[in-house]
């Protein structure tokens, strides 16, 4: 993992701040499982994730503190920077990508039932994540190709995520 990290962070400075920490159910099989991150500021996090499954990807915006969610909904009930975020998740989405997060069980108070995104406004976080599979390419400098081209795919709403919540 860190040799892959270390690639990607040459390939694109951006990534050089990361960090790389096994884990795992039992202390015994931590090798079996891998993450590390690149933070791009609090909350929002681009992850790698390798396990016996093979190399996963993501972006992450969690653990947020409340100035930051009220930041996000204010975002996303605007009319036009809610719009361009659901363009980019609905593109993440045909891209492969699973959007998921933690949500709100109830209508968010404040905000019409009826909302056009009256679910994103139910979001405490949001996560973009696709699994890269487990190929004979894992092994090789491919393995960090990949990557990037995943991170690059994630790049608008990592800015959108900077733009408008941090």
């Amino acid at each position: 993992m860190v040799g892959l990290l270390n690639a990607v962070a040459d390939a694109d400075p951006a990534y050089e701040d990361f960090a790389v920490w096994g884990c795992g159910d039992v202390l015994l099989d931590a090798w079996q499982r891998q993450r590390a991150i690149v933070r791009l500021g609090r909350s929002v996090e681009l992850g790698v994730r390798f396990d016996l499954d093979g190399l996963e990807v993501g972006l992450a915006w969690w653990y947020a503190p409340s100035e930051q969610i009220e930041r996000y909904r204010g975002a996303v009930a605007d009319d036009g920077s809610g719009q361009r975020l659901v363009g980019i998740l609905r593109k993440l989405e045909r891209d492969g990508f699973v959007i998921s997060g933690e949500l709100l069980k109830r209508p968010l108070r404040g905000y019409p039932v009826d909302h056009p995104r009256a679910e994103l406004l139910r979001r405490k976080s949001v996560v973009a994540s696709r699994g890269l599979g487990c190929e004979e390419w894992i092994h090789t400098s491919a393995a960090a190709d990949r990557v990037l081209a995943a991170f690059q795919q994630l790049r608008p709403m990592a800015r959108w995520l900077v733009t408008n919540v941090l």
